[in-house]
């Protein structure tokens, strides 16, 4: 049996490979490919063995591998006695963004794939958080730092490396080419055979890999496959959607990119198949979830991009509308697909993806709220020269609630804590930045350190400051956290939260943020109802999306409900059951 899966993933290895390059190329790279594969699955036959699996217990913390420090301690073993006193058993999975080595961006720009930044610590250190969190490990593959081995073995005229970026004659035409970024495209470089101008497309640090050339995607593959063997479940392809470029195309989302993901999966389905590939592709929606191909053939997880710009609109303007259309038409293609549901990460919250959605005067309804609040906005340039927004870098807690404004204080938790009860409500799996654990206000002191926006959401801490913050009942951290410890037990206790369980949005109160949820089984159905408005607002239950039976429960506050009418605080959510069982 084993032996016919596998001709049938080398048959579409093969096929992905003719996709991409000529008869006799694919053919060539193909038999390397398979003795890359056949090494690692001697080194780890037990892989082969084990299968995807997701349930309503898996949370993902999204944290920055040096988040927690101590003096005189490397960061990845503070992090990891951190994670393993506070963060366990209410999240049970860790995305440590680049811990490799790097020369900017915060990670990345990564100078060596398979390398710990002995900054943070070691493999090892990795190893150890494997004890008590499902593990998410970056691939950083569109672009690799100008300091990495493989582009100053280009700058020195190295055969090997001859090929591996895109060097172009200056004057091509690339208006066509997507841009997230204002600078250049190409940035020129010295090397051994005279000036060139090479490929950038984040940043002149960040220099793009050419995957025209085989010898890239096997490297690339090996990278991969080392993940996995260091402990990855979850892999996360940033900035995929870049990948494969041709002169005269937008350079984006290209056929041959999906081939790639698509090879990928083949991949690890043959030598890891309980492997999670997850796309990030700060795109329009649309675009964003073209990754899952067919549902059985490209990654198994998409970033759900539109939802932190939906949500931030909702609660800023009051009204539901728009979020609950959108999420009303969310459709998954296949059952081994998910959404990475989420509403703030180390990046600044990505406006693109809300195009089409919401209109250009909603978006700059929010962009000035983000500068009323102390943010910034960074901008893409379009192919007619103009610019646009792409990202507004400010923290989530002070998007919602102006941190200089007089509302107090538990009114900007709730409408926070409603921000991400939402999140956790719809189907996915959740991924929660570290900062939105504790509610933190920006960063504006890192941005005029850094002179980068992005800083302004990247705060690193202090173990023993973190620990004071917590330990103050009254600090908007410890409060926050709390609440988000009650709401993610409560989550993982029931499989109507299941990433595969089915959902459904109830219109018609545009107040009330509504999604009922049901068990891959059919054997429990919650209603979750979240008010959006700083009014109290009354919510009615209809009986033929939950039979009550006479009465049923606010699983988040136990009290127990005898009519059909529900009257919901500012900002407060209640999970309802049909049963008196928490």
């Amino acid at each position: 049996m084993e032996s016919q899966e596998s001709q049938k993933i080398a048959d579409a290895v093969l096929g992905h490979l003719t996709f991409l390059y000529d008869a006799k190329t694919a053919q060539t790279a193909f038999d390397k490919l398979i003795g890359i594969i056949a090494d690692f699955r001697e080194e780890t036959p037990e892989l082969r063995q084990r299968r995807m699996n997701v349930s309503e217990k898996d949370v993902i913390l999204i944290t920055y591998g040096d988040q927690f420090q101590s003096p005189g301690c490397l960061p990845l073993q503070v992090f990891a006695d951190t994670a393993h006193r506070y963060f366990n058993p209410m999240i049970n999975s860790i995305h440590l963004l680049p811990f490799y080595p790097y020369s900017s961006d915060d990670g990345f720009s990564v100078v060596d794939y398979t390398a710990v930044n002995p900054r943070f610590g070691s493999w090892e250190d990795i190893q150890a958080l494997r004890k008590g969190f499902r593990l998410m490990f970056d691939a950083v593959v569109n672009h690799i730092s100008v300091r990495s081995r493989w582009f100053r073995g280009f700058l020195d005229g190295d055969p090997r490396y001859s090929d591996y970026f895109i060097a172009l004659d200056p004057g091509t035409d690339l208006r066509s080419v997507t841009r997230p970024r204002t600078h250049p495209l190409l940035t020129p470089f010295q090397t051994s055979n005279g000036l060139k101008h090479v490929w950038t497309t984040f940043s002149s640090d960040q220099v793009d890999l050419n995957f025209k050339n085989p010898n890239v995607l096997l490297d690339v593959i090996r990278v991969l496959l080392r993940y996995v063997k260091e402990g990855a479940e979850f892999i996360r392809l940033d900035a995929i959607g870049y990948l494969w470029k041709t002169v005269g195309t937008s350079c984006i989302h290209l056929p041959e990119t999906h081939q790639i993901v698509q090879l990928f999966r083949s991949v690890l389905d043959w030598v890891a198949p309980h492997v999670i590939l997850i796309t990030e592709t700060n795109v329009p929606h649309a675009e964003n979830i073209s990754y899952f191909g067919d549902g059985a053939n490209e990654a198994q997880m998409v970033y759900n991009f539109a939802l932190p710009p939906l949500i931030l609109h909702t609660l800023l303007t009051g009204n539901a509308d728009v979020l609950s259309q959108w999420a009303s038409e969310l459709e998954l293609p296949g059952k081994r697909t998910t959404f990475f549901n989420f509403t703030a990460s180390h990046d600044g919250l990505g406006v693109m993806p809300a195009k089409g959605l919401l209109n250009d005067a909603e978006i700059q309804f929010l962009v000035d709220k983000t500068l009323a609040h102390d943010g910034f906005v960074n901008y893409k340039t379009n192919s007619d020269g103009s610019q646009s927004p792409y990202e507004l870098n400010i923290t989530l807690f002070d998007a919602l609630s102006n941190p200089s404004g007089d509302e107090p204080a538990s009114l900007k938790i709730d409408r926070f804590m409603a921000s991400q009860a939402m999140m956790l409500a719809l189907a996915g799996i959740p991924g929660i930045y570290v900062h939105s654990l504790i509610g933190s206000s920006n960063n504006l002191a890192g941005v005029a350190e850094t002179g980068q926006n992005r800083s302004i959401n990247r705060e690193k801490w202090q173990q023993s400051e973190f620990e004071k913050r917590l330990a103050n009942p009254n600090s908007i951290a410890s409060q926050v956290f709390q609440r988000y410890r009650r709401l993610l037990k409560i989550r993982s206790k029931h499989p109507a939260f299941h990433p595969h369980g089915a959902q459904q949005i109830v219109l018609g109160n545009q107040a009330v943020f509504a999604v009922l949820r049901m068990s891959p089984s059919g054997d429990e159905t919650i209603l979750c109802l979240h008010n959006v408005t700083t009014d109290s607002q009354i919510f009615n239950v209809d009986s033929k999306l939950i039979n009550t039976g006479g009465k049923f429960q606010d699983l988040l506050t136990k009290r127990l409900f005898a009519s059909s009418k529900i009257n919901l605080g500012p900002y407060q959510t209640c999970w309802l059951r049909t049963n008196s069982e928490s």
